[in-house]
């Protein structure tokens, strides 16, 4: 699929072999059993590269694999409450929340309602008010106002950069 001859070719080693007319370049990867790879086709001459492509493809998806498990910035954890939480309950579940800010991911805490608490949401307010406050030393909220969804009420907090 190389169009442009010649092309500045890199052997498999990471050596730079030199600029070789594109057949020369194909013989070589054939008889090495390798590919040739176009790494950079915007410069003049292109880039060319001997490789195994399959391995390369392989090692590629590995790698995104685990960027993907290692990042912490995917789906939030959730820490829910009830309109009415004792202190006792809500200080454990602020400790839980503390732990989460701390190893980088985002905490979405959330008050449910149910049947007649739905007139009282701003006791729903009150409590996410007492859980948000003792963790503003670790996290920022995204948005100050916490959201009504149907018949939860929930705000989500942020770990704030670690400054060195």
């Amino acid at each position: 699929m190389i169009r442009i001859s010649p092309v500045r070719l890199i052997d498999e080693n990471g050596e730079q072999v030199g600029i070789i007319e594109t057949g020369e370049a194909l013989r070589m990867a054939e008889e090495r059993g390798l590919d040739l790879v176009e790494v950079s086709p915007e410069a003049r001459p292109p880039v060319c590269k001997l490789m195994d492509y399959g391995r390369h493809k392989y090692e590629q998806a590995r790698s995104d694999r685990a960027k993907k498990r290692n990042s912490a910035d995917s789906a939030p954890k959730e820490i829910r409450f009830r309109p009415n939480t004792g202190k006792r309950d809500l200080e454990v579940k602020v400790a839980r929340a503390r732990k989460f800010l701390e190893d980088g991911h985002r905490v979405r805490m959330t008050v449910r309602f149910r049947g007649a608490e739905m007139r009282r949401q701003d006791v729903g307010r009150e409590t996410l008010a007492k859980a948000t406050s003792p963790l503003e030393d670790i996290g920022k909220l995204d948005s100050a106002i916490p959201e009504m969804q149907g018949r939860m009420l929930s705000v989500t907090m942020s770990p704030q950069k670690a400054t060195k």
